[in-house]
């Protein structure tokens, strides 16, 4: 027996002794680490002042930028090849028509190239030719019918300039081949540019195609301008050249993983400070609209840099004090934290470990030492009484307060023969989980100011002039773009109007409606109505036209405003049919699509009493803006139409909070136009990468990590520790009061587990103690 217990007791050893790489000491080392770790990043974090002569989002804004012009010149150079090789496909559907009939409708419907013209392949004639000379001799012939041989190619011209010239086969049975050419020049549709910016085409070699914008400021010495403008250019052709270089990487290697965004590969370089600016360029490289694919335009390996100079900020946002005294308060208050833990929770739980195990060796001569609080008091009271009934006492005598005496007369506390044990006070009841509250209440003394007072960014924020510039300039670039995507929908339908008509076959119209729509993913519907209304030919989904109603007579217009959906139509009347037209309605998705830019916040397409017709995010048709602040201020834009009709942007400061906003209305040709359409954005400024919003971000940054650290060690020291122990208070407490039924089963290998253990032990030798008395105690005689 003796030896099966000594067996017994070294296999509870070691045990406990594998226990000490868990338990309760693994949490407060953890947090101890993480606040001194949080501590050191927030000296070096706050302690180091922001002094960024250039904001990050300045940077950024230039970057988007950038992407904005690479993305509309794409977008222009494949819409132009779209219409040519469309425009040709439907001339060779139909029935032999002159050169000059070719150039006379491709030039009546799209108003796009510099100059066009109609070879025979064979011959090389000269068959007609509009606009300016087409550079023909840079054309090989021989190679058409190599693979490629109509892909597009850019040609040098004498003077310097660089044309574009696009290719298109006119072939009807029995007649010569014919080619098709357009040139063009490659300037950026409809890109604002303000007043101080330039924007340039590089090709893959570094070399400058063309360029806009290149400034000249106002009431400056002639010399001085002159000295601007070939500085200027000197830098732009420094960054092209960087930028050739950088266009040339991949992507997906160009970019952070997972960074998304602009498909192509973009981003900032700067120059040489001159004068306390310095000049930022942005550049992008045209890539296609969905990932993986590639387009003609993006087969001319060209990429889009602007330039544009930026005023520095010498001005200081933080102090090193701030980070220094809150590191320092950091370390005091976290000291005292883990201070009260290893104080009053860890230290208690270990010597009661200890004692336990002293107990199960049968070493019962010192009382146990009882901890101050919590359930640590609990069980250390129960193992206290344990030790008495070991010695021969009862679990009634043991009680709290009762009077005992020792089998051989001592009092069990060294009160004497026959002495009575004094009453014991009552422990403070402070529960372990009310300990860990005092601690996490502690860090949350330090966390809570730094996430909600401590250096906030207010009304007095610096916001660079530049970046609400390019939210006025970007949002005006965008409205030329929804505007010229209108334009060129409406110029398709008036060539399928001219191409389809006299033909009167319901299938001979669907299949060029069909063919029209495989081509453009603009429309939603495209239709042929009578002159009463009817619908006589379509393709794709059902017409919203109102049945029996005749074509509308404006170029554009939304065909009910009452819907869920806007839903736009544009008309072309065909020509001797009585009234008859072809309406094509766009798909709200692909006006939605032309808004989805980073940088920008929430946009919106708003007609002219400004309800939301279309969003980058989500939205309801037809409402109203979200705010009367932003109703008045694109109101203010739209009454310049009629002027000059310039895009406005403003600066909103109210509540400690920063709004910039910016609107643009339709400006420039076309029939959209008329509909008096505008664009407007806005988001608040605590959204950029600003100086005085960074140092807020990570003072907030460095309360939330308090509080994480805080939420997980001291979670984790309640989950692992705490909660076990408040039930193996209970079980200890039951088995002091007698139960000696109930088998005691840890939890986890821990201290906790070993008290556990201990006291299993401690229940198995008064089992044993009593079948040797042959006196079952009170509780087990009534089991």
């Amino acid at each position: 027996m003796a030896a099966s217990s000594a067996k017994r007791r070294h296999k509870v050893r070691k045990r406990a002794d594998m226990s000490l790489l868990g338990g309760i000491r693994p949490p407060i080392a953890a947090l101890s680490a993480l606040l001194l770790a949080l501590a050191a990043l927030t000296a070096f974090g706050l302690g180091n002042p922001i002094k960024d002569p250039l904001p990050e989002a300045v940077l950024t804004s230039q970057q988007h930028f950038a992407e904005d012009g690479a993305i509309a010149l794409r977008a222009s150079l494949d819409e132009s090849i779209t219409d040519l090789n469309r425009t040709a496909a439907l001339f060779n559907a139909g029935d032999p028509v002159s050169a000059d009939t070719v150039l006379d409708k491709l030039g009546s419907v799209y108003q796009k190239w510099r100059g066009s013209a109609v070879v025979e392949i064979k011959s090389g004639k000269l068959l007609a030719a509009r606009g300016e000379n087409v550079p023909l001799l840079a054309v090989d012939r021989d190679k058409l019918a190599d693979p490629g041989g109509l892909a597009p190619r850019m040609v040098r011209l004498k003077n310097g300039e660089t044309r574009l010239l696009t290719f298109a086969l006119l072939s009807w049975e029995g007649q010569p081949q014919q080619l098709l050419v357009t040139s063009n020049s490659l300037k950026f549709p409809g890109v604002s540019l303000g007043k101080f910016r330039v924007i340039a085409v590089v090709d893959s070699g570094g070399q400058i195609l063309s360029s806009d914008g290149i400034p000249v400021p106002e009431k400056i010495p002639s010399d001085t301008v002159e000295e601007e403008v070939k500085q200027t250019k000197k830098q732009l052709a420094s960054f092209a050249k960087r930028s050739a270089e950088k266009a040339a990487e991949n992507p997906l290697k160009a970019k952070e993983p997972g960074s998304g965004g602009f498909l192509g590969v973009s981003g900032t370089m700067t120059g040489k400070r001159i004068s306390g600016e310095r000049p930022i360029a942005g550049y992008a490289s045209l890539a296609a609209p969905e990932a993986g694919e590639s387009t003609d335009a993006t087969g001319l390996g060209l990429s889009v840099v602007s330039l544009v100079t930026v005023p520095e900020n010498t001005s200081r946002v933080n102090s090193p004090l701030f980070g220094l005294l809150s590191a320092a308060a950091l370390l005091l208050i976290g000291a005292l934290a883990v201070t009260l833990l290893l104080g009053t929770v860890q230290r208690p739980l270990i010597r009661l470990f200890l004692e336990s195990r002293r107990l199960t060796r049968g070493d019962l001569t010192r009382p146990v030492t009882v901890p101050r609080f919590g359930e640590a008091r609990r069980i250390g009271h129960a193992l206290d009484r344990l030790r008495r009934q070991l010695l021969g006492e009862t679990p009634e005598a043991t009680a709290d307060g009762a009077p005992t005496t020792a089998p051989n007369g001592d009092g069990p506390n060294g009160d004497g023969p026959g002495g009575k044990a004094p009453r014991r006070r009552r422990g403070r009841r402070v529960g372990t989980r009310a300990l860990l509250a005092t601690g996490g209440i502690l860090l949350l003394v330090w966390s809570a100011p730094m996430m909600l007072l401590l250096n906030r960014a207010g009304d007095s924020v610096v916001v660079p002039q530049q970046i609400v510039n390019d939210q006025r300039e970007r949002t005006d670039t965008l409205a030329d773009r929804v505007r010229r995507a209108l334009n060129e929908g409406h110029a398709d339908i008036v060539s399928v109007a001219t191409l389809i008509g006299d033909r009167t076959e319901p299938d001979a119209m669907s299949a060029v409606l069909e063919r029209t729509m495989e081509e453009h993913a603009r429309y939603q519907s495209m239709y042929v109505l009578s002159g009463d209304g009817k619908v006589i030919a379509k393709a794709g989904d059902a017409p919203k036209h109102p049945e029996g109603q005749k074509p509308g007579a404006a170029p554009l217009t939304v065909l009910d405003t009452d819907s869920k959906e806007p839903r736009i139509a544009g008309y072309a009347e065909l020509p001797g049919r009585d009234g008859a037209a072809v309406v094509g309605e766009f798909r709200v998705d692909f006006l939605n699509s032309l808004l989805k830019r980073p940088g920008l916040g929430q946009v919106r397409i708003v007609d002219a009493e400004r309800r939301v017709l279309g969003s980058n995010t989500g939205y309801l048709a037809f409402e109203k803006l979200p705010s009367k602040r932003l109703d008045s201020f694109v109101a203010g834009t739209n009454q310049q139409v009629g002027l000059s009709a310039k895009p406005s942007s403003v600066l909103y400061r109210s509540g400690g909070g920063i709004q910039i906003a910016a609107a643009a209305p339709f400006a420039g040709g076309g029939v959209a136009k008329e509909l008096r359409w505008s664009v407007v954005s806005w988001q608040p400024a605590s959204g950029l990468a600003i100086p005085e919003y960074s140092a807020q971000n990570r003072t907030v940054l460095a309360g939330l990590l308090g509080v994480t650290a805080a939420v997980g060690c001291l979670g984790w020291l309640h989950i692992i520790v705490v909660r076990p122990l408040r039930d193996l208070a209970k079980q200890a407490e039951t088995l002091a009061d007698g139960d000696r039924r109930t088998v005691l089963y840890p939890r986890h290998h821990d201290e906790v587990g070993a008290i556990a253990r201990s006291l299993e032990l401690l229940r198995q030798q008064l089992q044993e103690q009593r079948k040797r008395d042959g006196a079952p105690s009170a509780l087990a005689g009534r089991n």
